[in-house]
């Protein structure tokens, strides 16, 4: 265990030596190189900025609107017959727009059931094996100009529930 912890104190140092190196044998400008891609980086978070803001006003104003609360008392029947812990559905609803928000649910769950409880495990299997799906498709359709997504949204929306369903079952029979 010790060999991974300290080889990923230097992974990040030895990956920018490795960059560094190989651009310099290549006789690349390094660092007109690193101006460029960092011009190129900022124009995109620009591009992005509008949707970002958008989504996180968004979920914010879903969290103190008290329509996650709502939401959780309709669907709680359903998702308790379907053996879905109820007290998880805010994060996995959030979870589908803002990892961030989604974080703060998980650190309430955390602080009210323990990170060691079923609960607990759930949250953090399910937080790793989901993405936020709206958030994702919104800002990369968004730079890449994509206008028909096809079928991108009900995949991602499977395979966002498909983890969910993973992240129990593997708590539960592990």
């Amino acid at each position: 265990m010790k060999w991974i912890l300290l080889a990923s104190d230097y992974m990040i140092p030895l990956t920018i030596l490795y960059i560094v190196g190989f651009a310099v044998l290549m006789r690349r400008p390094v660092y007109d190189d690193f101006v460029e891609g960092a011009k190129e980086g900022a124009s995109t978070v620009f591009g992005i900025l509008p949707t970002l803001v958008g989504l996180m006003v968004g979920v914010g104003a879903l969290r103190a609107s008290g329509f996650l609360d709502a939401v959780t008392r309709v669907l709680g029947p359903i998702a308790g017959w379907i053996g879905f812990p109820t007290a998880l559905l805010p994060v996995a609803l959030v979870r589908l727009f803002s990892s961030s928000a989604a974080t703060g649910l998980v650190l309430d769950i955390f602080r009210q059931y323990g990170p060691d409880s079923e609960l607990g495990m759930i949250t953090s299997v399910m937080m790793s094996c989901t993405e936020t799906v709206f958030y994702t498709m919104s800002v990369y359709f968004m730079t890449a100009g994509v206008r028909k997504t096809r079928y991108t949204l009900a995949g991602a929306l499977l395979a966002a529930a498909t983890g969910i369903a993973a992240s129990v079952l593997i708590v539960r029979w592990a």
